[in-house]
């Protein structure tokens, strides 16, 4: 009897460590110019990556304009059909699973939040190209055998004033594609999506202010996840289910995690040690717990060799010391 108990005990110890070592380890595989080759790939099985979100584009003229441009010879290969489709069944290939994130692009990157309509006609327009939009991938989708599905990404206005749409269309959408859904929320939107117990995944992508300092601490940046930790386990709860990272990652800049969500120009002094040491941070808080099932790091570029470095102070890990961070981390789980 007491074997028996003993050889429970290790069964579930067992269950468990599998089931927290089974996380999305991801990268955010940007859309490029030219179709993808196995030299694209091979620098993402390296860093241990498990997962690849793929990011077809549709484009507005404004944050008032109702018409959604998506799979058109002016878009760049990789933004298309055509091409994210191609990009999948190669990560397929090498055994990466993958998210599809169709996204919305707003001429001269403005916030697409703020995407919101003055006219009813104007809102019924957007809702219908919206809707072709993501439809035409929702059958991607279920073509390619994909493995997640992203709704929509950071479309707060959108979502707040048209609630009824959304509801609509998460309906459609899974009469056309039969995997798994999620919806990338901002890290200030994510409490007020009103559709979470429709999908499978709570998505956040997760530019969380945590440090004022210019190049925090470990102790410091633990302590600024404080504040956001509680909530996202309390509606991971409340919802019963997982959260993801729909998108995660820092700068190589000082002052990292001061505004994480920051894409403009911004000059400030590269410091690869402040990324690294976020990057480190994020995973040490996250990865472990059980109701987390993992996230897709900003930004992965398919040519590495040529990616990050020295200079940049952007988002990518590529060819900083974040990388290591990643790599090793990636392999534990």
């Amino acid at each position: 009897m007491k074997k028996l108990g003993l050889f429970f005990l290790i069964f579930i110890q067992l269950s468990c460590a599998s089931q927290e070592i089974d996380k999305m380890n991801g990268v955010s595989f940007v859309a490029s110019r030219q179709e993808v080759t196995q030299n694209h790939i091979d620098p993402v099985i390296s860093v241990n990556a498990s997962h690849a979100a793929i990011m077809p584009f549709g484009f507005i003229r404004d944050l008032s304009s109702p018409k959604i441009i998506f799979d058109s010879e002016r878009q760049w290969y990789g933004e298309t059909k055509k091409g994210a489709k191609q990009y999948v069944e190669l990560l397929h290939k090498n055994g990466i699973k993958v998210m599809l994130k169709p996204q919305i692009w707003v001429s001269r990157g403005e916030f697409t939040g703020s995407i919101k309509m003055e006219a009813e006609e104007d809102w019924k327009l957007l809702e219908n190209t919206y809707e072709s939009f993501m439809i035409t991938y929702a059958g991607l989708a279920q073509e390619a055998n994909i493995d997640l599905l992203c709704i929509g990404t950071e479309l707060e206005q959108f979502v707040k004033n048209r609630p009824a749409f959304w509801t609509e269309l998460i309906k459609k959408i899974k009469v056309v594609y039969k995997g798994e859904l999620t919806y990338a929320a901002n890290w200030d939107e994510y409490g007020r999506t009103p559709f979470w117990k429709d999908l499978d995944y709570i998505g956040i992508d997760a530019y969380f202010p945590l440090s004022e300092e210019e190049s925090p601490t470990i102790e410091q940046l633990k302590e600024g996840w404080k504040k956001w930790k509680k909530p996202i386990s309390e509606l991971s709860q409340k919802f019963e289910k997982p959260v993801i990272f729909t998108e995660f990652g820092y700068r190589s800049m000082d002052y990292t995690a001061k505004k994480p969500w920051l894409v403009d120009r911004n000059e400030e002094r590269v410091n690869f040690e402040a990324q690294a040491i976020a990057t480190k941070v994020l995973f040490e808080e996250f990865w472990p717990e059980d109701w987390f099932a993992g996230g897709y790091i900003w930004k992965w570029f398919i040519d590495h060799e040529k990616s990050g470095g020295t200079n940049d102070n952007r988002f990518t890990p590529q060819n900083k010391d974040a990388e290591k961070i990643i790599r090793a981390h990636y392999k534990m789980y």
